[in-house]
């Protein structure tokens, strides 16, 4: 099977009118649906962005989508016995194949619809002009990396939840990656929590640094997810593209200055805690259960007893305290801390014990694992 996931600008394609018609395995097409369908929504104002566009030719079928920032296209072998293109609504066949249980399925254009036949099925869905249908951009490469395809997904999961959610700075709704040495770094941050993950790869000379859009981040790694073979990422300017195992993905990049966060991360610490992953994680979830509108929990830690206490109350429903074992050196401390900014961090944290390191009520803190000092999270303290 062959994908291409493409991130891309609006432009013309012109094809042949030829009538599609082919022959193909159900399995293999809900495959390639599933990859590119879901790029695919309710468009008014731009219909054929609705649609998944399907090209016969050659003995493959190529099915597209895009919503004019994120594209995709995935390839599967098929009988083509006539050679054609379409467009279809996306969402009307990736729900009508899945639910099919014959094994074989005929697609067949006739009359400006796409006929679909089964065994047991005849099914006609109106299609649009597949003419309106933009087309993919093949980028010009100026440089280039390989690096593990697990390895890249998990530099990309590491840190792509700390990008802001908001557009108004684009390079703060972006997941920042560059090279330093032998390491392929990933970085985000909405400028309340920052996640930095290190990647061990070959070092590369030319090797750019690039803003790729957080909501693109989300279908890559959606797509690319489970493969494991490596893969080869080529660099442009505005643009951003990956090979690998026959998938082939280019990405828009943003164009800004990722702030210089290298400065802010501390060195030294007031009070320095160790304890168990496991522990803090069962701790903040009942926590969590009596948190307020605000999702504050309190922390407080006591070196002298060596506990470390989490506190949550809510008027509405009650209160909690927490108090866990740990190993505490400095002072104490009395912080407040947003719920979810804390919890979301544990998933790459690959140790199971974590170092937590505080200097004051209005400096940020860290969090990395004892083990795996390859993920290093900050995040601010909340207001009391």
């Amino acid at each position: 099977m062959v994908i291409k996931v493409i991130l891309l600008f609006p432009h013309i394609n012109n094809y042949n009118s030829n009538k599609m018609k082919i022959e193909c395995i159900k399995d293999k097409l809900i495959w390639g649906l599933d990859k590119v369908a879901k790029i695919s929504g309710k468009n008014l104002t731009l219909p054929i962005l609705s649609c998944v566009l399907f090209e016969a030719k050659k003995g493959l079928l190529k099915i597209k989508a895009t919503n004019l920032d994120f594209g995709a296209e995935a390839s599967i072998p098929v009988k083509v016995i006539e050679e054609g293109i379409l467009a279809v609504p996306g969402h009307v066949v990736a729900n009508f194949i899945e639910n099919i249980n014959d094994r074989i399925v005929l697609l067949e254009e006739k009359e400006n619809n796409l006929a679909i036949t089964t065994e047991r099925n005849k099914t006609i869905i109106k299609t649009h002009n597949h003419s309106d249908f933009p087309n993919i951009p093949n980028p010009t490469k100026e440089s280039s990396v390989k690096i593990n395809t697990k390895d890249f997904i998990n530099g990309l999961t590491s840190v792509w939840y700390s990008a802001s959610t908001s557009t108004i700075k684009p390079e703060l709704s972006s997941v920042h990656i560059y090279e330093q040495g032998e390491e392929m770094i990933f970085v985000a941050t909405d400028s309340f929590r920052l996640a930095e993950k290190r990647i061990k790869v070959k070092k590369h000379n030319n090797f750019l640094p690039v803003l790729i859009p957080n909501k693109n981040i989300q279908e890559i790694i959606r797509i690319l997810g489970g493969l494991e073979e490596d893969l080869e990422i080529n660099f442009s300017k505005n643009q951003l593209s990956i090979t690998v195992e026959g998938l082939y993905l280019v990405s828009r990049l943003v164009d800004g200055v990722f702030p210089d966060y290298k400065q802010i991360i501390p060195k030294e610490f007031k009070t320095e805690i160790i304890l168990l992953k496991q522990d803090l994680i069962n701790s903040l979830k009942l926590a969590h259960i009596f948190s307020d509108n605000f999702n504050q929990v309190s922390v407080h830690c006591l070196p002298k007893k060596n506990l470390f206490e989490l506190k949550t109350k809510n008027n509405d429903i009650g209160e909690n305290v927490n108090q866990l074992k740990a190993t505490i050196k400095g002072e104490d401390i009395d912080i407040n801390f947003n719920y979810r900014y804390l919890s979301d961090a544990f998933s790459s944290v690959n140790s199971d014990s974590v170092f937590i390191g505080f200097n004051g009520l209005s400096r940020p803190v860290v969090l990395n694992g004892i083990s795996d000092k390859s993920f290093t999270y900050l995040v601010m303290p909340m207001n009391k």
